[in-house]
């Protein structure tokens, strides 16, 4: 199966990347080598989404859109409607003049807001707090009109809920709470918002991954959530991470700064995920901080 995986340097992508290589496909990026070291035998697209040479791309069985300006604190809309939403569009199109019929995206439970916990997708109402939620909400929009357009394409639509593992430690402030908590663990008390019950759905990336391959099968366009399907305050996070760093950290509580853009419960309803592209997460939270701890990464 040949590959592209966009934003294939970064978080998500990367994991995904190396996954795809493991399976023997034939796999392109774009991206940034100074994000992550490359594995062998993957060709880079420079610059980003911007410049490529679609003629040489040839032929593509699946696309993997992972790229995206991500900064939930960034206000400037126009930019962010511009990368995330019109440069997907002409991705999609030039993708699929070249044979493509797969394309799997990521979009964001950021786009429910402040709505009501859990999330059901078709159910709950979308309230994107600010320009990237907002982005995201245009995103899946765009993809559920070029499916009406091109009925031979099945697009998947993902929307993350706070993803944590290796190969964060590039994002600094845009990394995963569990990331940045772990990192002031190592030193001294971690610091919080008042009074840390805001509740978190994570989800380790090797289940994003996993989720993003069975995408890939899938028959029917849909988007699906992508978390774990259950929600953890910060206060909890911080007792996870004392028991697996063996630490007795308390936690340090200051006000929130972004009261009325920010979520104070993210949950994933998982049962579509699991009807229509056969995703169940395996990592509970625990299970993940482990496995991020003994991958050596968690506060490295």
């Amino acid at each position: 199966m040949r590959c592209l995986v966009t934003g294939g340097t970064g978080f998500v992508g990367s994991n995904l990347v190396e996954a795809l290589v493991k399976q023997g496909h034939d796999v392109q990026i774009t991206g940034f080598d100074s994000e992550q070291p490359l594995p062998l035998g993957v060709k880079i697209l420079y610059p980003s989404l911007i410049g490529i040479d679609w003629d040489a791309l040839g032929k593509i069985d699946v696309l993997f859109h992972q790229a995206a300006i991500n900064n939930t604190v960034l206000l400037d809309e126009r930019e962010m409607l511009r990368a995330n939403v019109e440069a997907s569009k002409k991705l999609f199109e030039e993708v699929v003049k070249r044979g493509c019929k797969r394309i799997v995206y990521a979009s964001s439970t950021a786009v429910y807001g402040n709505a009501p916990a859990p999330y059901v997708e078709g159910k709950t109402k979308l309230q994107p707090l600010n320009p990237y939620a907002v982005s995201k909400q245009k995103l899946e929009e765009s993809a559920l009109q070029f499916a009406k357009q091109h009925n031979d394409v099945v697009l998947v639509g993902l929307r993350y809920c706070n993803v944590y593992g290796p190969g964060e430690s590039h994002k600094g402030k845009r990394a995963s709470m569990i990331y940045q908590l772990a990192g002031q663990m190592v030193k001294g008390d971690p610091r919080i918002f008042k009074h840390g019950e805001q509740k978190r759905d994570y989800i380790y990336v090797a289940d994003v991954v996993t989720a993003n391959l069975l995408a890939a099968k899938t028959k029917n366009c849909c988007i699906v959530n992508c978390g774990s399907g259950k929600a953890t305050t910060f206060n909890d996070v911080i007792k996870i991470l004392n028991t697996t760093m063996k630490l007795q950290r308390k936690p340090v509580y200051f006000d929130n700064p972004y009261v009325g853009r920010y979520q104070d419960h993210t949950e994933c309803d998982m049962n579509l995920a699991k009807e229509k592209i056969g995703f169940v997460p395996q990592f509970t939270l625990e299970k993940g901080i482990q496995a991020f701890y003994q991958s050596g990464k968690l506060t490295s």
